[in-house]
């Protein structure tokens, strides 16, 4: 009898058919204080990785983007005016509770002339072949089951001359660097976890997985591999983050 597929959920090794209901699980617990947990844990500086990566991306008027795991929306919300009235964002989560943290953010800000919202997997995007003039995803890629699958259909549903980047955290590259990283990983983030959000399992989870991505070039391998092209990454806080961009050209 064929072994079943498994594969990791932070440190733990499941069946691969069990880690998005377990990662939806996680999503399901923080969705209420994931902004106010990501200010808190990065003291602010995820803003920065944001503006950043949005700047890498490119967007201009008129353009379609998918903003793929786009949970509560920070991404959408900057590339909004970007578009403009005619382009549109489409903001994608498998997690129906951060889908609608999102819509509501969005609609509080009035932001709801050119973002649509769909739930859908990342590994089995709904939507036709060249559809989109860029792609983003942002702290969304390490919790894919297959990363290989969701990059395929990232180059799948993205049009000839556009780019997708992704936005992830990544091995630090001081050396330094690391060892005030785990401990800031493993103790402080579940401990602000159990007092903020009332979950300490969830943000251990969460600093596991981080540690499960890919490095900065393994990662550029699998976006070759996948079809893209010039790709290339810019570390960020010594490498904690980093922007991947490739094209399809």
């Amino acid at each position: 009898m064929d072994k079943k597929e498994t594969t990791h959920f932070g440190f733990q090794r499941v069946a691969a058919e069990e880690k998005a209901s377990k990662v939806a699980e996680v999503f399901d617990s923080v969705a209420g204080k994931y902004d106010l947990m990501n200010d808190l844990m990065s003291f602010g500086i995820h803003r920065l990785w944001k503006r950043f990566a949005i700047n890498l991306a490119g967007v201009k008027a008129g353009n379609r983007v998918l903003d793929l795991a786009g949970g509560t929306g920070d991404l959408a919300t900057r590339l909004s005016p970007l578009v403009g009235s005619q382009g549109q964002i489409l903001l994608v989560d498998i997690n129906a509770a951060m889908l609608g943290e999102g819509r509501k953010r969005l609609t509080d800000a009035g932001i709801i002339g050119n973002v649509a919202y769909v739930q859908a997997d990342a590994e089995y995007l709904p939507f036709p072949d060249n559809t989109f003039d860029r792609i983003t995803i942002a702290f969304g890629l390490r919790n894919v089951t297959h990363k290989d699958i969701a990059l395929a259909a990232m180059y799948r549903t993205l049009k000839p001359g556009g780019c997708v980047l992704i936005l992830e955290f990544s091995h630090p590259t001081v050396p330094a660097l690391q060892q005030v990283y785990d401990l800031y990983s493993f103790k402080i983030m579940p401990l602000m976890g159990k007092l903020v959000a009332k979950d300490a399992d969830s943000y251990r989870y969460l600093a596991e997985s981080i540690r499960m991505h890919p490095d900065q070039e393994t990662l550029r391998g699998m976006m070759e591999h996948a079809g893209f092209e010039r790709c290339e990454y810019f570390n960020m806080t010594g490498g904690i983050v980093a922007a991947h961009r490739g094209y399809k050209l």
